[in-house]
């Protein structure tokens, strides 16, 4: 199943945090925090602003940061990813 994200909405699948930390200790699943960071798997086509048509600035495969309490989950064939609006999104990384 695809799912394609309506207007400036977007699509994203975090990415896997360490789970030992620097001194080698190994943290249980309920106690580690959620990454905020992750990868855009799908793009609306953006947001009519003065009658016109403007895309988002993200794009498939770009990393992405995000807040802490950004976007809404959802599971799609057993996998659970975010839907978040453009402007929850703080920035792409690059390199």
């Amino acid at each position: 199943m695809k799912i394609r994200p309506l207007h400036d909405r977007v699509v994203v699948r975090r990415m896997e945090e360490e789970t030992t930390t620097p001194g080698g200790i190994v943290l249980p699943g309920n106690a580690q925090e959620k990454p905020q960071q992750g990868e855009v798997i799908a793009v609306g086509e953006g947001r009519y602003v003065d009658g016109q048509l403007r895309p988002l600035s993200v794009k498939t495969g770009d990393k992405v940061v995000f807040g802490s309490f950004a976007g809404n989950t959802v599971k799609v064939d057993g996998e659970e990813l975010l839907i978040m609006t453009e402007n929850e999104i703080f920035g792409v990384l690059e390199g």
